[in-house]
């Protein structure tokens, strides 16, 4: 199973896991053959969901980011209780992006890529961050690569992300107590031209 721990200071932090199955979706494909072909098909399209869709179950758009509201989060096989335990989050906040919905399922993938199957109980839409890259990255007082820095943030350090500006390369966040702008392309969690109030 993965699992994704917390850091052990604010502006410091690792992700860590321990290899799981990759079961991936093999069992539900199998499952579908003996389900009712209507009930199989909305499954498939459920779960091949493409991007800029609306979700028919919320009516919002895929996919989407949100964060996990728990700070343990076991990700699934498939939508429901039936299905295996893939790997567990445990890292309250951590950003991840749903890309399908089945009912009160949600399919999300996280910044690796991987996918699986969650209890929308366990996702909240507070938008948070994730820095990416092999380097520090520094938090501004302004949007500009010119302005004085405030804070430098390592990679998997997770954050708030409270505005972007449609078009803006920059975008306000907090992190570790410290409240900022930081490029686009430091972090995982809003997409390029996203409008985040």
């Amino acid at each position: 199973m993965r699992a994704y721990l917390d850091p052990p200071r604010i502006l410091l932090s690792d992700i860590e896991w321990t290899p799981g199955t990759d079961a991936g979706n093999h069992g539900c494909i199998l499952l579908m053959a003996f389900l009712h072909p209507l009930f199989a098909a909305a499954f498939a399209f459920a779960m091949l969901v493409g991007p800029n869709l609306v979700a028919a179950a919320t009516g919002l758009p895929l996919p989407r980011y949100v964060s996990l509201r728990a700070s343990e989060v076991n990700v699934r096989t498939g939508p429901g209780v039936r299905y295996p335990v893939d790997w567990v989050f445990q890292r309250h906040g951590l950003p991840v992006e749903i890309v399908a919905e089945f009912d009160t399922w949600r399919k999300i993938r996280d910044t690796e890529g991987t996918e699986g199957w969650v209890h929308q109980s366990l996702l909240s839409g507070k938008r948070m961050l994730i820095v990416t890259g092999s380097a520090t990255r520094t938090l501004r007082r302004k949007p500009s690569a010119t302005a004085r820095a405030i804070a430098k943030a390592e990679t998997n350090v997770v954050g708030r992300l409270l505005e972007c500006p449609k078009k803006s390369d920059w975008c306000r966040v907090h992190i570790g107590g410290f409240e900022g702008w930081m490029k686009r392309a430091a972090f995982w969690g809003v997409y390029p031209d996203e409008l985040v109030k």
